[in-house]
């Protein structure tokens, strides 16, 4: 990182973060700006949603080294040499992941608002644990809150996303 002065005297940053595989310029950024502010304002990524700012809904859930965090309560400078995972990272060129598509057809999108952050954490949840039980779903899921579904959709989707791979595996 490298630090130098903007006008008004404020501290700004120059760093590179690396999400969904490639190496991201972040230039001009204020040292307090959020994962999630960076990701969406400064590179586009508008998958991840601000809902709560406060890390209680899930909405913004991101894999930094592999594990799901919160983006709006990690700060971008501390992402530095982190792997980042957004939503748009879960699939290749575009084309939806088993989990995106399961979600899509067991109805389990409705607003849409949750369902960047409820597809990370399911993602998660299956490359840990190919075969979860219910209560491991919904464990999973758990930091993830819905106004929509009432979870049965969701959970039906991930349980079906775990079915269909052991039975193509």
């Amino acid at each position: 990182m490298s630090e130098h002065q903007a006008a008004g005297d404020e501290t700004t940053l120059h760093y590179t973060l690396h999400v969904n595989g490639s190496d991201r310029d972040v230039a001009e950024a204020w040292l307090g700006e959020s994962l999630l502010y960076v990701l969406r304002e400064r590179l586009g990524l508008p998958g991840t949603k601000n809902a709560c700012d406060q890390g209680e809904c899930g909405s913004c859930t991101v894999l930094a080294d592999g594990l799901p965090v919160c983006s709006c309560m990690m700060l971008a400078a501390a992402a530095v040499g982190r792997d980042i995972v957004t939503v748009e990272g879960l699939g290749d060129d575009g084309a939806l992941t088993d989990v995106q598509q399961a979600f899509v057809d067991h109805g389990a999108v409705q607003c849409g608002f949750c369902t960047p952050g409820l597809i990370v954490a399911a993602d998660h949840l299956l490359a840990c644990n190919p075969a979860p039980t219910d209560l491991e779903i919904r464990e999973a899921i758990s930091g993830n809150l819905c106004r929509c579904t009432g979870y049965g959709r969701v959970l039906a989707a991930i349980a079906g996303v775990a079915q269909a791979r052991s039975s193509a595996g």
